[in-house]
């Protein structure tokens, strides 16, 4: 048996644990530099406040509904999803983090164990509130993609006690029935309007789909998905944490960029980002790309984007920061008031089969990486970084709305006074 455990509105639920006065309120939060609506909590959305919004737009909506507004608190969400993976980890013996919000889990031994599923949800919503004050929904399914529905039905299909379970053909079909096909883990939305043209609009058309055919039709991946939805597991965790073939860090800043120097301590923060991430999945960078750009709402619009290629590929971030000092001036312009930039590993190889070159030494420095990443990892991010990242970072995005970092920082730890 499998689980999907997934916080409810993770991000707004995570502005109210610290916040009890918030609690009972309609909560949303935004984007980066405060632009879009990225989380409604449940008495928001009964509202009918929309998400992936421009705040701009529906800035009249929520003063009138005297909705409480959040910019995103990163640094609080991944502590609190951190809190939760770990509850959640002590009722299973095999787990896999999805996302900040999703945990897997595979009850390879415990099945034996447990009477009741939908019983063993609910203890493990209890838990997690208990601990983190963080609601969760609960579905369990006899493949990922099963325990993928049932957690859908859990959160969302009415009925529903926050808990849903797919054990048989019978409570896997009144879950189906009640799903559209694009609601299904797996299927997006271009094949979605595909499956719709052949007749296919709920999860269970799906399923009743010959597997072969819907291989020749659509994909391999497709196939499996009609396969998991009748109850044989085909997704191994290695199948769900494949490496990523790209990694981007990019984004636009809380104000115009018109110096080369904060432009370069800008790219560079993102190209230390983007080494992290590679470090993380085992992997090293071919080619890097590296772009800036103004806003495309103004008179004359600019974008530059330049590939630079490493002799070996690397992973190491004075090496990315080296890269950018390069290409600064061909990206730079006199008189453009840059409003976004990013940095893009685009080419990536496994460390287990790097291809050396015999007149180059190789500057990876595996020692000083492995160093910089567990004082970071132990201290916080950029607690140590290179010199050209800055120190002040006036190019920082806009969060005016930012809640306090309740577990990050000292001078933001609950008082209570009594």
């Amino acid at each position: 048996m499998y689980a999907l455990v997934d916080a409810v509105s993770f991000y707004a639920s995570a502005e109210k644990v610290f916040d009890p006065s918030i609690r009972n309120k309609p909560v949303v939060v935004l984007t980066n530099n405060d632009g879009c609506i990225c989380a409604v909590c449940p008495i928001a959305r009964r509202l009918g406040i929309p998400k992936f919004t421009p705040y701009f737009k529906v800035k009249q909506l929520l003063a009138k509904h005297q909705v409480v507004v959040r910019s995103s608190n990163y640094e609080l969400y991944a502590d609190l999803s951190e809190r939760m993976m770990n509850v959640i980890s002590r009722f299973c013996d095999n787990q896999y983090v999805y996302s900040i919000d999703e945990s897997f889990l595979h009850f390879d031994h415990y099945s034996h164990c447990i009477t009741n599923w939908h019983e063993y949800g609910h203890k493990i919503r209890q838990a997690v509130w208990k601990e983190t004050k963080l609601p969760v929904g609960v579905g369990f399914g006899v493949t990922p993609t099963l325990s993928k529905a049932a957690n859908h039905a859990a959160k969302k299909l009415s009925g529903f006690d926050g808990v849903a379970v797919i054990n048989s053909h019978i409570s896997g079909n009144k879950i189906l029935t009640r799903m559209n096909v694009d609601e299904v883990w797996g299927v997006g939305s271009k094949i979605a309007k595909r499956l719709k043209e052949k007749g296919v609009n709920n999860a269970a058309q799906l399923a009743q789909q010959i597997p072969k055919q819907i291989r020749k039709q659509f994909s391999v991946v497709t196939e499996r998905t009609v396969k998991e939805l009748n109850g044989v597991t085909c997704l191994s965790w290695d199948d769900i944490k494949s490496p990523k073939q790209a990694i981007f860090s990019t984004r636009s800043f809380g104000q115009r960029i018109t110096s080369k120097n904060t432009l370069r301590a800008a790219l560079v923060t993102h190209a230390a980002t983007v080494a992290r991430k590679v470090r993380q999945q085992s992997s090293r960078i071919n080619k890097l790309m590296i772009f800036a750009a103004n806003s495309p709402h103004d008179a004359n619009y600019y974008k530059q984007a330049l590939i630079y290629s490493f002799i070996i590929p690397t992973d190491n971030t004075c090496e990315l920061a080296n890269a950018v000092n390069k290409v600064i001036d061909s990206i730079f312009c006199e008189g453009v008031g840059f409003y976004r930039c990013g940095v893009g590993a685009i080419e990536l190889s496994d460390t287990s089969f790097i291809q050396g070159d015999l007149f180059m030494s190789e500057h990876t420095n595996a020692e000083l990486m492995q160093c910089l990443d567990s004082i970071n990892h132990r201290y916080g991010n950029s607690t140590l970084k290179v010199a050209a990242q800055e120190h002040h970072q006036l190019w920082q995005m806009r969060r005016n709305f930012l809640s306090p970092q309740y577990t990050s920082h000292w001078r933001d730890i609950p008082k209570i006074k009594c």
